[in-house]
Formats: structure tokens, sequence, C-alpha cells
């Protein structure tokens, strides 16, 4: 198999760039290097085109690895033809190979092994080719007679058992009866008698069918975990006249033939107790890959959106932990993140000290020039909104908002936040994060297991690798996108640098503590374990601020400072130049359009040469810095204040397959349902949008939004 040539079909791309893109795959480079660093040799293609052809890779190689285990086994049995090997060398699906093998596998003792043993398969052999005998079918019959076949029904229950088989193994009838159950099957699902399913979530499939190309992936999740909890029993219905056209294009049964009916009743028992069982397995297997796959797709989308959430930078965060019993644990950070004070609040119930609560933050407001309360979305949440916009009324610098708090429990029992906060409380542990988390959303959740940050749906039930690794992709993504100081960076965040890795990373935090903050870029080379390898895949996406040399603050790589001096050079400009006079001179190389003569004349590809030019106009420009800061929020709405009509503005916080969940500032969530969403425009979470009421179902704690009519 051309490996290379199969990917760029398969993908539609043209064969030269995935031979570069995989012969850099396979020479160990990162895919955010290779999307940032080698576009001249993968033809610009980008990071997630790069990581399908490293998916697609990895699915031939193991196809592969596959085809020549089968290969070599059926080899090994004597029984490889080379019509059967040109079959398995063409397969283009695990599937496939699978069912070529069918017939070869070792199978525990089968009715037909022992039909066989009995040495029935001259008669089931005629059975399959419908055989035209010219005596009667008892003179046929009699030679297989033995102490172990006794009769006429005997001989021909066995040989209707291997016909069977033969015909449950046939690779096209496989096929041809799982592709007709996905295009023309039903799913249908049950509810188990005596089964507890105490708040109904499953009720929709009590009594379920639908059309399995009709589906959507999260009623496939829902119906496996109603499965997996024994509430529910699907089974995959295929109707009849599909398998029998599948089975009789291969073994045509004729009337004339004696054999007639035993071929019937052999296709019959073929299907029902040999082929449904199987088929409905890899029906049921492929809906939920699929299902999985686009599971992990959207918690990938939703986790890019969230981590990409631009930072409030200059703010001095007082975060509250909301709590009734334990109280409402309070942190103050500076607007580096630093952790100044902390308290225990107790204004709701049993306690009700508001009194004292009120006396206590405001203290805190004062001493530390608070100028920003965040709330964490837990149990107190909306009664803490309201005792703060108390406060935030009678300060009017200060404004509020609430965040999403998931995962800051998992991080303040974890190993790194012990070592942060070794002198804390777990509680206290979590307001940090809570606070530090709206400041700078990427450098705060890349210490919490992805699967904990709560934007994905039904995370628990698919693949957990696959959703380890997509969501490591997402991650290792935006941290290079944005790239990261190397002086301040928590090890968790140099983590994710392309090319370091949790060991690296700690060694690199170990030689800034003992050695002080690096200077220049060439210095990381003294660290212990920063190899050539690791500081070509690292350096562009580390940046060194005020250091000896400028070009270490941008995402300009060290083999490209040559040509980027020779670019300044040429623009009569200085590395430290002011931005007017920057701008000024990029945008009218750009405008002069000899960029082409420039790259060839300074011997560097024109995409290397566009990009040094952007750094140079916005030298270490934060990406996130164009996306919309979260609502800052004065005072508090309840389920009551809202009106069907009313317009407000909302913060996207989750999207699934149904809908959006959008925080419009009451205790509970709207749903903009998909049906509702603006046309033309992608929803992600973290977006601000406008929506209106459209419904209030305020004992089911329900809000149904639609979006504004200007957003249409």
């Amino acid at each position: 198999m051309n490996l290379n040539q199969t990917i760029a079909k398969h993908l539609k791309l043209p064969e030269n760039k995935v031979v570069n893109t995989v012969d850099l795959l396979k020479n160990d480079n990162t895919v955010p290097f290779i999307a940032r660093y080698r576009k001249e040799m993968t033809g610009n293609l980008d990071e997630e085109q790069i990581r399908s052809i490293q998916d697609e890779l990895t699915r031939l190689e193991n196809l592969e690895e596959r085809r020549q285990a089968v290969l070599q086994s059926i080899q090994g049995q004597g029984k490889l033809t080379e019509e059967l090997k040109l079959q398995l060398l063409q397969a283009e699906t695990i599937t496939t190979v699978e069912d070529l093998y069918q017939p070869f596998k070792r199978k525990r003792r089968t009715r037909a092994m022992i039909a066989r043993e009995k040495g029935l398969e001259p008669l089931a052999k005629m059975i399959l080719k419908q055989s035209i005998p010219s005596e009667p079918l008892i003179n046929l019959v009699s030679p297989y007679l033995s102490e172990d076949v006794p009769d006429f029904e005997a001989a021909f229950s066995g040989a209707c058992d291997i016909a069977a088989e033969v015909i449950s193994e046939q690779a096209s009838i496989r096929r041809t009866i799982r592709e007709k159950g996905m295009q023309y099957g039903k799913i249908t699902s049950v509810k188990l008698k005596d089964a507890e399913d105490q708040r109904r979530v499953f009720e929709i499939y009590y009594q379920f069918e639908l059309p399995i190309r009709h589906i959507r992936p999260h009623q496939v999740l829902a119906v496996n975990r109603g499965e997996k909890e024994k509430v529910l029993r699907a089974s995959i219905q295929i109707d009849e006249k599909d398998w029998r056209i599948a089975i009789r294009a291969q073994f045509p049964p004729d009337r004339r033939s004696p054999f007639f009916e035993y071929l019937n009743s052999s296709s019959e028992d073929s299907a029902k107790r040999l082929l449904f069982p199987s088929i409905e397995r890899d029906i049921r297997r492929i809906l939920t890959e699929e299902a999985e796959a686009h599971a992990i797709a959207i918690f990938a989308k939703n986790l890019k959106a969230l981590l990409t959430q631009p930072p409030l930078a200059g703010y001095v965060v007082l975060a509250i932990d909301p709590g009734f019993r334990t109280g409402s644990k309070v942190v103050v950070v500076d607007s580096t993140g630093k952790y100044l004070a902390k308290a225990t609040i107790y204004p709701h119930p049993p306690q009700k000290k508001k009194e004292e609560a009120y006396q206590i933050i405001d203290k805190l407001i004062k001493k530390f020039n608070v100028n920003l309360i965040v709330i964490g979305n837990g149990t107190a949440s909306r009664e803490t909104e309201t005792f703060v916009a108390e406060i935030t009324r009678k300060n009017p610098n200060i404004n509020y908002l609430i965040t999403s708090e998931a995962g800051a429990s998992v991080y303040s029992a974890s190993k790194l936040a012990r070592k942060e906060f070794p002198d804390l409380d777990v509680s206290i542990r979590g307001a940090v994060s809570i606070a530090r988390r709206v400041q700078d959303p990427l450098a705060e959740l890349v210490k919490i297991d992805p699967k904990s940050i709560g934007v994905g749906m039904y995370q628990h039930d698919v693949d957990q690798t696959k959703l380890a690794a997509a969501l490591d992709a997402v991650v290792e993504s935006v941290v290079n996108a944005v790239g990261v100081d190397v002086n301040t960076a928590s090890a968790a965040l140099l983590t994710h640098i392309a090319g370091i890795g949790s060991s690296l990373a700690e060694k690199i935090v170990a030689h800034r503590e003992e050695n002080g903050v690096f200077r220049i870029r060439t210095s990381l080379r003294n660290v212990p374990g920063m190899g050539p390898k690791s500081f070509e895949q690292s350096a562009g996406f580390l940046r060194i601020m005020s250091g000896e040399e400028p070009l270490d603050a941008t995402s300009i790589h060290p083999e490209s400072y040559a040509v980027a001096d020779e670019v300044f050079s040429h623009l009569n400009i200085s590395p430290l130049s002011d931005s007017p006079e920057r701008i000024q001179a990029v945008e009218q190389l750009r405008e002069s359009g000899k960029l082409p003569e420039l790259a060839e004349m300074l011997q560097t590809g024109l995409p290397t040469l566009e990009d040094i030019l952007d750094e140079i106009m916005l030298p270490g420009r934060d990406p996130r810095e164009d996306l919309p800061k979260p609502l800052l929020r004065k005072d508090v709405l309840g389920m009551d204040d809202l009106k069907t009509g009313m317009q407000l503005k909302g913060t996207i916080r989750n999207v699934v397959d149904f809908g959006a969940f959008v925080d419009i500032g009451v205790k509970t969530d709207g749903l903009l349902h998909r049906s509702k969403f603006p046309k033309h425009h992608q929803l992600n979470v973290g977006d601000i949008i406008d929506v209106q009421i459209i419904s209030v179902d305020k004992d089911r704690s329900r809000i149904a939004l639609g979006a504004k009519e200007s957003d249409h």
C-alpha cells in the first residue's frame, strides 16, 4: 500500500504536501511546529489538516499491521489463494479485512464443525450449489449414515448447519447486509421490566424506534448509557428482504433442485443465528464510534473556545467559592494572580451572618483596591450573587461576574495545587483557581484534566483514550498559538509547549528558580534535557520579555533571526522602533507587491517572510485579544424578573447537539435550541450574544431562548 497516495486521496490533498508532512511527522516534529515553522514544506497546511494526516497515517498503519497478521495466519493454515490475497491487499478498512478473515478464524466448537466431523460437508456443498442429482435423495444420503448420523433428518440437519456457517462467513454477504442495515434498518429501544429510572432520564427511549440513518449522535450515546445502566434494551431491525437478497445473490435458490427448501432453511438459520448478532454488533459499534467521534469533536471545539477566552488583565480580583453550611471561601489575588489574602464568610443560612460578611468583604476591597468580584457558579452561587450585587451598587468602580468552577475542586486536591499552596486549605485553593481562571483562563485551566472542565456531553461514555488525545491536542494547539512567557509560566503550562512535556517543563522551572530568569532564548539550551530537537520544536513558542534579544519576545523562530534582521535592514527600522513606524514600513512593503522578490533575495520562503512581517507589525501579539471580554455585571436578575420577549445579553456556557446553554444572569442557564441559532453565525463557548426570552417554566427551572432578530 502506498500510504502517502492513499492519505492524499482520502483527504483530497495534493500528494506532495502529504509526502512532506508525513516525512516531518516521522522525524519527530510536533504538529504545532510543523504548522507554524514548516509552511514551505507542507504547502501552508493548517494544524487541522496536519492532524488529519497524522490520524489517517495511524489508521492506515494499524490497518496494514492487521492485514499482515491475517495474511500470515491464513498462509500458515495453507489456505491463502492468490484471489484471497489480492482481496486482502485491496481492503481499505479493518472491517473488510475481518470479513475476509472470518472463515479462517479459530472458533469454539460449532454445530458446523461437529457436522463436518461426521462427514456431512459434501452434502452441504450440494445444498449450497443447488445440485440437481439424477437419483433420489435417499440414495444420496445413504453413504453418510452412521452411528452418529442415524437417519435422513439427522444428515440434512448437520448439512444445513454447515451450509448456514458457510453462508455467514461470506465477506460479500456480511458487507451487503451491514450496508443495507445502515441504510434501511431501524434501531429500537424499550424499557426493561422492573428497571429503575427515578429521574426518568431515559423516558423518551422507553418505546423508541428510528431509522438508523436518521439517528443523531447524542441519541446513540443516550441509548448506550441506558443499556449500561440496565434501564433500556436496544436492538437493530433489518428487513427480511434485505438479508434474503444479499444471500441469494451469492447462493441463488433453484426450485428445480431437491435441495431448494434446505437452502432456504439454511439461509434463515444463518441470518438469525449467525449473521444478525455479529452484524448488529458491527452496526452498533459503527454508530457508537461515529457518535463518540462527534461528541469528542464538540467537546474539543468547546474546550478550544474556553481556553481562548481573553484574559481580564489589570484586575485585582476577590473570588468567592459559595457555600451554605460550611460558609463561602473568599480569596484576593493581585493583577498577576498572586495570592494575597483569604477569609470565610457566612451570609447565607444556617448562620445568616450577612452584616459580618459585608464588613469582611468591605475591608478586603479597601485594603487591596479590589475592582472585580468573581463568583463560582456552584452551590449558593445565585444567593451569593444577590449578596455581591448589594456591594457593587455601593461601589461604582467594582463589577462582578459568575464563572464556571468546574474542575476547581479537582485542581485544589491535585499534587500541583499542593505544591503551589502547601499552606492553604483545599477549599481556599479552589477559590484561588476561580479567581485566576478569569484573569488568564488558559494559564489556569491547563492545570486541570480537560474532562473536568465541564464543556462536554457524554464525556464519560466515550472512548477515554481517544477523548484524552483529542483534548490534549486542543490544549497543545491553543497554548502554542498563544505562546508563553518562559520566565513566568507554570510547569503545567510549559508542559503543553511543543517538544517539552512534563519532565522538561519541571526542569525549566527548576533552572529558572535556581539561576534566575532567562535573559535570552539560547540560554534554554543550558537546561538539563533540552537537546537540539527539543529546542528546535519549542523555542518559537517560548517568549522572553525585555531580554537581551528583542526577537525573543516574538513568535519568530531563532532559525529565522538572520532573515528577520535582513528584513529590518531592508525596511530601515530597528527591532526596537515604535509601533507606528514599524506598521507603516511593513504596509508599504506589502503594497509594493515585491514580497516574492524579497523572499527569493533573502533565500527564505514567502510564508515565513509573511509571518516575520506579521510579528514586526504586532510583536508578541496575543490572538485572544481580538475576542470579546466576559460580561461584567452590576445587578442581579431572578426568574421572577424574566418576561416573555425580554431582550438580554448572555454568555454561552456550553454548546451541544441540540442547542446552546446561555448564562443570562439568573440561576438557571437558558437553552437556545439549535433551530433558533442566529443564521450564518457559528456559536462557541464564551461568545456574548443577544437573546430574547421565549418562555419561562419556573416549576421545572427551564428557560427557552431565541436569538434577537438583529442577529439573523
